[in-house]
């Protein structure tokens, strides 16, 4: 291991401590004015950038496709981000580093062919306070941004639109904790969720059940055309240990949602929803090198340099199948190398799987799937005449 990946380490093997104080993170003080990464008419808009893109077949066969972002979408996205913050102290500010601009580029840009995205920017638990002990404070201030922003385009914004939250890591305990107090409870709230697409952050359900540990009310999808549902999974390339940091309850990052004999972390095969099979995955990657610390974690996912392109998107050479699988007391969406596919090594170690390719491994298919699910949520809405600002 260099010094570079040693610091990397260093840095990111404790932020399941951060993330538990996240997870359990009530409301704090907000900060009066939402300051956002990503909304509509805003310039610059990180979300909504050029989506050029050079697709190569598993054979090395290649060409370029241009799709197009939304011009007039019918549904909304509210996108929060992991921890990619290298500030110094516990919190952030709100000043958009590169960092988030690009971790908004990686995650949430495609996602503007479906729909109108917002981001807001929080005063999220930084790299260096999750490398420790994070205090509660510092947690409850990042939610309350969180809690903030939501209302904000609650009141602003939406005007009766469907809405799919959207978030990953830190992103996702975020959300797990704002669905369960503001919407899951609320049939009026739960009536504009499209969906929570929810990945790399322990969603729990009942044993045997798609519903009942984090939400109460809001299931686990199992059809391409339902609504009001959750995806989440947790991603690895190779059998998860016993000591899994994702996909497994009881650990520091399970936070104070249900947890227990009696529950599981949920898998949804974003390729294949309420199937056990395998289902190819269509992989999407921004072509330009991620800044900072948790570029260094790519590197080591990938083992050396990402793939890149001319284009600013790439579907690469290296094609995956994927299949929601238990392993030693995990619920993983267990990736499978096509052909001559690199095989993606654990990052920064074996207990965190391949957490950093959570959001784009299957990104195609979560694009796909918001488009198939908007168009349900409009045909049902349409139905009952509940919907306004289509």
């Amino acid at each position: 291991m260099g010094r570079g990946d040693f610091r990397l380490g260093i840095a990111l093997t404790a932020i399941a401590a951060g993330l538990a104080t996240v997870a359990i993170a009530g409301a704090g003080a907000a900060e009066a004015k939402t300051v956002w990464l990503c909304k509509p008419g805003a310039t610059p808009n990180p979300c909504k950038e050029s989506l050029e893109t050079t697709v190569t077949s598993s054979a090395g066969d290649s060409h370029v496709t241009d799709p197009q972002n939304a011009k007039r979408p019918r549904i909304d996205c509210f996108y929060v981000y992991p921890t990619v913050s290298e500030q110094p102290g516990p919190n952030a500010d709100k000043t958009v580093d590169p960092q988030q601009t690009s971790i908004a580029e990686y995650q949430a840009s495609r996602y503007s062919r479906r729909c109108r995205v917002f981001a807001p920017m929080y005063r999220q638990l930084t790299l260096s306070s999750i490398g420790g002990e994070a205090p509660e404070e510092a947690a409850r201030i990042a939610y309350s941004d969180i809690l903030e922003a939501w209302k904000t385009y609650m009141k602003k914004f939406n005007h009766g639109r469907g809405v799919v939250l959207i978030g990953h890591s830190q992103g996702t305990f975020m959300l797990r904790r704002l669905i369960h107090n503001e919407i899951d409870p609320s049939p009026k709230a739960r009536a504009h969720l499209v969906s929570a697409i929810l990945l790399g952050g322990n969603v729990t359900v009942r044993k045997g059940k798609k519903i009942g540990g984090d939400f109460q009310h809001i299931p686990a999808c199992v059809s391409a055309r339902q609504t009001g549902c959750v995806i989440a999974f947790s991603t690895f390339g190779d059998t998860p240990p016993a000591d899994a940091l994702f996909g497994r309850h009881g650990t520091p990052v399970t936070g104070d949602l249900p947890s227990g004999p009696n529950y599981r972390v949920l898998c949804t095969n974003p390729a294949a929803l309420g199937s056990d099979d395998s289902a190819p995955l269509k992989t999407l990657l921004r072509t330009e090198p991620f800044p900072g610390t948790l570029g260094i974690a790519l590197l080591i996912m990938f083992g050396g340099p990402p793939p890149t392109a001319a284009t600013p998107w790439l579907q690469p050479q290296d094609h995956y199948t994927g299949r929601c699988v238990r392993h030693n007391g995990v619920n993983a969406l267990m990736i499978d190398e096509v052909e001559m596919a690199r095989h993606l090594a654990p990052s920064p170690d074996a207990t965190w799987g391949l957490h950093f390719s959570d959001a784009n491994i299957a990104l195609g298919n979560l694009t796909d799937l918001v488009k198939t699910q908007a168009a349900a949520y409009g045909a049902k809405a349409g139905k009952t005449g509940s919907t306004k600002g289509k």
